[in-house]
């Protein structure tokens, strides 16, 4: 604490901001492999996984869309320490006897866990904006993608820890390892975050969560299709796949996935010195490596069909996607906050990870649906035709940086 205290005020809020985001994302990958590989282990269906989690993707739209209104109004401290707290509630009710835990019961934790998790990203990325000067873009991308990847790697950490918790402690002492942990960030987070960080000048209007920006709005449709792309075979179909078609046991399975989201986290964490070529981007290169993505679960897609070495093919496809991902995740979230308006980013950011959730929603209904009906070569099609779409609309984005926020009309 005495280190902490020693930093610069924006430093510190950056740290605080960073470490609470970090502990957040750690039990939320956990829990995710939790529940996908206890209810697999209980012997639910894909399509039966995938429902599980369709309350976390819905309130997450709505969070998304509500949240940065909210955090405008009453400040961004407060957002995030609701959202903290509201994922020790969610993994509260996990705790319940077995019996209880039952399908709508564990689908209302989601729910309740996909309004903390909005509620916390939306924060995070939005304190960023106020916590870097106006002038200084480099520092601003640069403190994203670090913010953005690191958060990734702990996310893949979290897929790992959720496997290894099952196996260790079973599902109830997994949950309440977990909620112990979150439950001591709470309460640094509350005693560390700066009281009015975030808080517009004015009080926006209701009707301010809509985007009046053209660039914000063409950004959020690329980024519905593009996370979109990523569930439809992520979420349910790829552990299912690997459990069912490999037989790989729950170590097996979330470690694979860990090392899967602690390369691409790495990968976000170092964009801005693979695509930063002495110029900071703009909407031609969120078209360029969006075409480029488009390629690759296709190719994967075609070698699975062909059944040319598929354990290769896959796992070695699937890290190169990864990687090309990550370029593309960390390129959009920099230019969310570059083109986001100061005195009311929450509101921008908040309508675009609300995009952001839409995508993720209709991802997940897809994985399990596509997966049970047609199998993972499915889904890797309509991941790659979702990708393409995500490159078409970046054409509407302007194609040099943003050097100033829109200002909203």
């Amino acid at each position: 604490m005495s280190w902490l205290s020693q930093r610069a005020p924006e430093i510190r809020q950056y740290m605080i901001v960073t470490g609470n985001y970090w502990a957040f994302t750690l039990t939320d990958g956990a829990l995710r492999m939790l529940v996908v590989l206890h209810f697999h282990g209980l012997g639910y269906s894909p399509l039966a996984i995938a429902l599980l989690f369709i309350f976390y993707e819905i309130f997450g739209v709505i969070t998304n869309l509500l949240g940065g209104w909210l955090g405008a109004r009453i400040g961004l401290n407060k957002t995030m320490n609701v959202g903290l707290f509201l994922q020790i509630m969610a993994l509260a009710m996990l705790l319940v006897p077995a019996s209880l835990l039952t399908v709508p019961w564990v689908m209302a934790a989601q729910g309740l866990s996909g309004v903390a998790k909005d509620l916390n990203k939306m924060s995070a990325k939005s304190a960023i904006k106020l916590l870097v000067p106006s002038d200084a873009g480099g520092q601003l991308y640069r403190w994203v993608a670090i913010l953005t990847g690191s958060k990734n790697a702990l996310k893949g950490a979290g897929f790992f820890l959720g496997g290894v918790l099952l196996t260790w402690l079973a599902f109830a002492g997994a949950v309440l390892a977990m909620a112990l942990l979150l439950a001591l960030v709470w309460v640094f987070s509350l005693i560390g975050l700066k009281k009015d960080l975030g808080k517009a000048k004015s009080k926006p209007k209701f009707t301010d969560i809509f985007s009046k920006s053209r660039a914000i709005n063409y950004l959020s449709a690329a980024r519905m299709f593009l996370f979109g792309s990523r569930d439809v075979w992520f979420v349910v179909a790829l552990p299912v796949y690997l459990a069912s078609t490999f037989g790989w046991d729950h170590w097996s399975v979330g470690g694979f996935l860990a090392l899967w989201v602690i390369g691409y986290g790495f990968i976000q964490g170092v964009a801005p010195k693979i695509t930063n070529a002495g110029a900071l981007p703009g909407g031609q290169q969120a078209f360029t490596w969006a075409i480029m993505l488009s390629v690759i679960p296709a190719l994967i897609a075609l070698a699975l069909a062909y059944q040319w070495h598929p354990v290769g093919s896959l796992l070695l496809g699937l890290m190169v996607f990864g990687a090309f991902f990550a370029i593309n995740s960390s390129l959009h979230s920099y230019l969310i906050v570059s083109y986001a308006s100061e005195d009311s980013v929450s509101l921008d950011v908040g309508f675009y990870y609300m995009a952001n959730a839409l995508g993720r929603l209709f991802g997940t209904v897809l994985s399990g649906w596509l997966y049970q009906a047609h199998g993972l070569v499915a889904c890797l099609w309509v991941s790659a035709g979702f990708i393409a779409v995500a490159a078409l609309i970046s054409l509407g984005l302007p194609k040099r940086p943003v050097q100033a926020p829109e200002q909203s009309a």
